[in-house]
């Protein structure tokens, strides 16, 4: 997906500059604005980087843009974007094109809804990332961590990165708030569309349910991370640094807008301002819950 590319050439500018994070603007909520910065939470440089050699002098081998019919070369000015509708059929779009498909590029995050922690299919999470406060927006941030931890809400709100508008969530974690990209609804496939067993199918006896749950009780425990380990990436870094140590590592010779919210704003008077414009009432009972259905695949047009 296109956030995880973004992440990825993100998180390698942020490894130098991770203080000053790769992106800054500030969060929308109500008539608040919490001036925020962006830094990844994964850690990019824990993966394992291979190049591709030649096996004869382990020169690295790069890759030429050739025309499927000539097979010659083509320069970059050359090269056009399309999109194949059918077998040997495009749609060229140049950049201007694209340019207008492009959301105007902001620098806040706005909040749309706030929607109940467990709602959230987890398979709609894609990129974390972690939010952090400028120095005149401490307090405008715990207060938003806060109240989203009492109320066991999730923020849904929209930002643009680069070029493209993500949705995202923003929720608490720990002292934290960790701003989630989330996949939209066409880019899941739904379940219903898989050969999956019906929950009559099976017929699972009493004592077989029994035992099951017995041996979940069993292995039940608390979510410790550090318990498990990725056993590739620690056996493949091994051999590493052991061909290292031997000197049979073999070396390539090569030939010659709004109110900014602070620690001195009243933020109590911001926040009634924001009730009363969506005409919100304190202590309001919630409409009847529908019934939450994931998205269905989108048709083809």
């Amino acid at each position: 997906m296109a956030a995880r590319r973004e992440a990825r050439e993100e998180g390698g500018r942020a490894r130098g500059a991770s203080a000053r994070g790769i992106w800054s603007g500030s969060i929308s909520f109500g008539l608040l604005q919490i001036p925020v910065t962006l830094h990844p939470a994964e850690q990019r440089g824990e993966e394992i980087h291979f190049r591709l050699l030649d096996k004869h002098d382990l020169s690295p081998i790069r890759y030429e843009r050739v025309s499927t019919a000539t097979g010659k070369p083509v320069e970059w000015k050359d090269i056009v974007k399309g999109y194949e509708i059918e077998p040997e059929s495009f749609v060229v779009l140049d950049k201007d094109d694209l340019a207008k498909a492009n959301v105007e590029k902001t620098q806040t995050i706005d909040i749309q809804d706030f929607v109940p922690r467990g709602e959230i299919d987890p398979a709609f999470f894609d990129t974390p990332y972690f939010v952090l406060p400028q120095k005149r927006a401490v307090k405008a941030y715990v207060l938003l961590r806060e109240a989203l931890e009492k109320k066991g809400a999730v923020a849904i709100a929209t930002f643009v990165l680069r070029t493209r508008e993500h949705l995202v969530a923003l929720m608490p974690a720990g002292d934290a708030i960790m701003l989630e990209i989330l996949r939209f609804g066409h880019e899941l496939r739904d379940a219903a569309d898989m050969p999956l067993p019906a929950r009559a199918d099976g017929a699972i006896g009493r004592r077989e349910l029994d035992m099951a749950e017995r041996l979940v009780d069993g292995m039940m425990t608390s979510w410790d991370p550090s318990k498990y380990r990725d056993r590739y990436y620690a056996d493949v870094m091994k051999m590493i640094e052991e061909k290292a140590k031997t000197g049979t590592a073999k070396r390539h010779h090569a030939a010659a807008h709004g109110e900014v919210a602070t620690d001195v704003v009243d933020l109590l008077e911001l926040l009634k301002k924001s009730v009363a414009r969506k005409g919100g009432v304190a202590g309001a009972k919630p409409g009847p819950k529908k019934a939450r259905r994931r998205p269905k695949k989108r048709e083809a047009a």
